[in-house]
C-alpha cells in the first residue's frame, strides 16, 4: 500500500470500556508508523487517552477533534506530530464531550468525520480511529468514516456479551450510512497464558470470528500500563518488553493482511 492510494480507515472499537482499545490505537499506530507507514491517529473518545498516551498535552491544544467535528477548523490546523516519525494526530480534548449535543441537530451529523477525512487522500497509508467505549453518535461518525472495524476483546469472563450489539450497530451503520463497512479484525487483550479461562476466551473467539480473529494475542503486562503516563508508546517505552513484541507482531500481521489492497 502506498500513500497515493486513499489510506485504509480503521474505527478501533468496542462499547465496553476496560479492554484495552486505546492501548492497543496508540500501539498499533505506532507499530505501522516503525514498520514504515504513514498513519493519522484520531483520537475521538472525549477521554483523550490516546491523546495523552502519545505525549500530546492537552492543555496545549489550540484545535482538536472537537473543532473538526463542529466545522470551526480544518483537517490541517487540528493534526499534531508525535515523537513517532511518521505518526500524526488528530488529538482529542474534554470538549469532545460536548460535540456528542451539538451534532444533534446540524445536517448529515453522521458524517461529519467522513467528510473532514476526504482530505487525507495521499497523506497517509492508514488512518485509525479510538472510539469511545459507546455507541453513540461519535463512534458512529467512527464507524461511518471507516472501510473497516478492528474490535479488541479483552481475555475475561463475558468478553463476548455485548458484542452482539457492536456487530448489530456495524450492521445498521452498513445498512444506512457505509455501505463498504465491514469487520476486518479483531484481537485478544490481556490475556494470561497461566489460566484456563484466557485460552477457552480464545477458542470462543476464533469459533466465533474465524479468519477474522488476529493470531497475534496482547498479554497482561505492566510495562504497557505504565507506558502511557509516560507519553509513549510500548515501542519506544521499553521495546524488549512482551507487550512490544506483541504489537510489533500485530502491525506485522496487520500490514500483511491488507498490503494487497
Amino acid at each position: 500500500m502506498t500513500a497515493d492510494h486513499p489510506p485504509l480507515i480503521v474505527a478501533i472499537a468496542n462499547q465496553k470500556g476496560g479492554v484495552g482499545k486505546s492501548t492497543t490505537a496508540v500501539n498499533l499506530a505506532a507499530a505501522l508508523a516503525y514498520q514504515g507507514q504513514r498513519v493519522l491517529l484520531a483520537d475521538l473518545d472525549p477521554q483523550g487517552n490516546a491523546t495523552s498516551g502519545l505525549g500530546i498535552d492537552r492543555s496545549m491544544i489550540d484545535a482538536s477533534m472537537y473543532d473538526l467535528l463542529i466545522g470551526e477548523s480544518t483537517l490541517v490546523d487540528v493534526i499534531e506530530p508525535t515523537s513517532v516519525r511518521d505518526l500524526h494526530v488528530i488529538p482529542a480534548t474534554i470538549d469532545l464531550a460536548g460535540a456528542e449535543i451539538e451534532l444533534v441537530s446540524m445536517f448529515s451529523r453522521e458524517l461529519k468525520l467522513k467528510m473532514a477525512l476526504k482530505d487525507v487522500a495521499g497523506m497517509y497509508d492508514f488512518v485509525l480511529i479510538d472510539c469511545p467505549p459507546s455507541l453513540g453518535l461519535l463512534t458512529i461518525n467512527g464507524l461511518a468514516a471507516a472501510d473497516e472495524v478492528f474490535i479488541p476483546i479483552q481475555s475475561e469472563y463475558y468478553a463476548l456479551e455485548g458484542l452482539s450489539q457492536l456487530v448489530r450497530n456495524v450492521d445498521l451503520v452498513k445498512g444506512s450510512l457505509n455501505p463498504e463497512l465491514e469487520i476486518g479484525g479483531v484481537v485478544l487483550t490481556m490475556y494470561d497464558a497461566r489460566t484456563k479461562l484466557s485460552a477457552d476466551v480464545a477458542a470462543q473467539v476464533r469459533d466465533h470470528f474465524g479468519d477474522k480473529a488476529y493470531r497475534t494475542i496482547i498479554p497482561r503486562s505492566v510495562r504497557l500500563s505504565e507506558a502511557p503516563s509516560y507519553g509513549e508508546p510500548i515501542e519506544s517505552f521499553d521495546p524488549m518488553s512482551r507487550g512490544a513484541i506483541a504489537y510489533r507482531e500485530l502491525g506485522r500481521e496487520f500490514i500483511q493482511r491488507h498490503k494487497n489492497e
